[in-house]
């Protein structure tokens, strides 16, 4: 798919995402930016000087009189407020100890010279890594305005995401390099100084230019609009390549309904490209002669089969291309490309690259607001990845890795252990906010993968699968929030769920089961009770198995889903009388005696999140 076709495809499926608004969301309207940004590179001085023409338009009822712009690099200087928490959290970023000792050269910095609104000067301040703008004449509801800037930038070295010479020598990872816009929405502002977590963004278009030494090989997340100025893989196979005099190359992207931009530079990049199994291009960018040729040759197979997956299982994805680019800080996600960094195993790199590209879909493409519902964005990105490995594993394409019969039990085992610690916080707690590295690193990933495959046990399997699409084909380019996921959970299923997410994302209340005791009633029943030690209440699968080999499950459904979700295996189920949230203590009748039966489980699929899972099986004594 060529990018014209794609951008033919992009405006179809805005068009049908303007329809599926009304029916989603009648009210939720969104701010739209078209970005114009011409920077020249110094690589000697690691500096460039930038100009941005910004034309914003406010979809929002209010009117606004200031507005505010995130500077990223003004982070990576001593005493910032990056430095000063990570100093003064219980277990601090071993990455950003380094910011205390940057040299002024080593340093980073976006210095804004001159902004303007519709011409006329504006008022503004630099309060660290935000720009707070005063402007000369408000911005109206329903209208657009133009914003344009001139800014002056050194590059710091890498410390976190963005840099220069990062520990595989990559030159340039630049990303969060520009003076962004800070999102406004139902909310308000959102100008979160940078502490060094999430993001949140404004959708539109963006036109980049980028002036850099010749020798240099650009890779974006968006498509080159010069390949024969510029070549280095991006030409046509055969066609005559034919660079500008001067010891420069500008380099130009365009990137349509995005909501960032992101590019690296080397000199030493390979830069390898497929046509996908889904019609797209897709590029990656590495190091070749470094030891890990052979894995990243075996990549692109891998991730053009794993697109397949997340396309059926999640929907699909709506640009013409995507990038996968050595120079990253670990991995992190950006609109059509991800950096990530190379020197891996082949396991390693395609577990870490199956992550950022289903980060695609969760925040690329869907964008929450990932500073204030991370969750949504990580835990989500670990779930949808589980299942893609999953599959890749299933069809032989992870090598000697097989299935594993509990896909999910290293993100339960991660939650387990965050709960037992005793330093969990609600799901609700901003990324910047939390006590610990520990219990946001586990909570945002863990428990929110939690979140989702627990969900699945709530309201059954193909409901969560097609209610996945469902928010997918609803929600793509709107910002959706939890309420708007639970929503299409509620009307996927059929189920009342603001129980599940008020208890699992509001509050630190867990799952804990336990069979208490099985006794004989009569000489043909037995009478099982089950207690509840933890806070939260939850539906229960409680499988008996017989001694002649037969199984039976035993169903009852909190009260609070107002429902039952359907039948998910063809072992018989019998649905007992509704569990309710304020009993401690819940009993059911099974008609058999005692002597018949070999085993009683609760949740045999380990799906709910029950933090002590040995008194869920009882067993008679022999």
């Amino acid at each position: 798919m060529n990018h014209l076709a794609s951008l033919a495809l992009l405006t179809a499926w805005l068009i049908a995402a303007d329809a599926s608004q009304l029916l989603a969301q009648p009210d939720r309207w969104q701010q739209r930016v078209n970005y114009e940004m011409f920077i020249d590179m110094d690589v000697q001085k690691h500096q460039y000087r930038g100009t941005q023409r910004l034309e914003y338009t406010n979809n929002s009822p209010d009117t606004l009189t200031r507005v505010f712009y995130h500077l990223y690099f003004n982070a990576f200087q001593p005493g910032s407020m990056m430095d000063v928490r990570n100093q003064n959290i219980e277990d601090p970023d071993h990455r950003l100890r380094r910011i205390a000792n940057l040299l002024p050269e080593e340093q980073g910095w976006i210095k804004v010279k001159k902004l303007t609104l519709n011409g006329k000067p504006t008022r503004f301040e630099t309060v660290e890594t935000i720009l707070e703008v005063d402007l000369p004449e408000p911005i109206l509801p329903n209208s657009t305005a133009v914003l344009e800037m001139e800014w002056d930038a050194q590059v710091p070295i890498q410390i976190r995401r963005s840099g220069r010479f990062n520990s595989e020598g990559i030159d340039y990872s630049m990303t969060q390099w520009y003076p962004k816009l800070c999102e406004y929405d139902y909310q308000g502002w959102h100008a979160n100084p940078y502490i060094g977590r999430e993001f949140y963004g404004v959708w539109g278009d963006y036109d980049v230019k980028i002036r850099i030494a010749k020798n240099y090989i650009v890779a974006a997340g968006g498509y080159l609009q010069n390949p024969l100025e510029v070549g280095y893989g991006y030409e046509p196979e055969g066609a005559e390549v034919k660079r500008p005099a001067g010891d420069k190359l500008t380099w130009h992207f365009k990137a349509p309904n995005v909501h960032d931009f992101a590019w690296a530079a080397d000199p030493d990049y390979t830069h390898a490209k497929i046509t996908a199994a889904d019609g797209t291009i897709m590029r990656f960018f590495w190091q070749r002669g470094r030891g890990y040729d052979e894995a990243w040759e075996a990549l692109p197979a891998i991730m053009s089969r794993a697109r397949t997956i997340m396309n059926e299982r999640f929907g699909p994805y709506p640009y013409g291309e995507y990038s996968f680019i050595q120079g990253g800080d670990g991995g992190m996600e950006y609109p059509m490309a991800t950096l990530i960094t190379g020197k891996r195993s082949l396991a390693s790199l395609v577990g870490v690259s199956i992550h950022e590209q289903m980060h695609t879909w969760y925040q690329m493409l869907l964008g929450t607001n990932e500073s204030l519902h991370a969750w949504m964005d990580e835990g989500f990105t670990v779930y949808g990845s589980t299942v893609v490995e999953e599959q890749l594993a299933a069809e032989g394409l992870l090598g000697k890795r097989k299935p594993a019969e509990f896909p999910f039990q290293s993100s339960y085992s991660s939650y387990f252990m965050l709960v037992k610690a005793g330093k969990e916080e609600p799901l609700t707690t901003h990324a910047d906010r939390y006590h610990t590295n520990f219990a946001y690193s586990i909570g945002a990933y863990s428990k929110g993968c939690v979140f989702l495959h627990q969900l699945e046990y709530v309201i059954g399997k193909e409901n969560l699968a097609a209610g996945l699409l469902c928010y997918f084909d609803l929600w793509k380019f709107k910002h959706p929030n939890p309420n708007d996921f639970i929503r299409v959970m509620e009307k996927q299923s059929g189920l009342e769920l603001d129980w599940y997410k008020e208890d699992f994302v509001h509050t630190t209340n867990y799952v804990d089961y336990a069979i208490d005791s099985v006794a004989e009633e009569g000489r043909k029943n037995t009478r099982v009770f089950i207690g509840r030690k933890g806070a939260m209440a939850m539906p229960l699968d409680i499988l008996v198995t017989y001694t002649n080999g037969k199984q039976e499950l035993f169903y009852a459904p909190l009260e609070s889903q107002r429902g039952i979700k359907p039948p998910e295996s063809e072992v018989k189920r019998t649905v007992l009388p509704r569990h309710r949230w304020v009993e401690p203590t819940y009993t059911f009748l099974i008609s058999e005696p005692l002597s018949r039966i070999a085993s009683i489980e609760i949740d045999p699929t380990r799906r709910m999140a029950d933090i002590e899972v040995s008194d869920n099986v009882w067993k008679p004594s022999k």
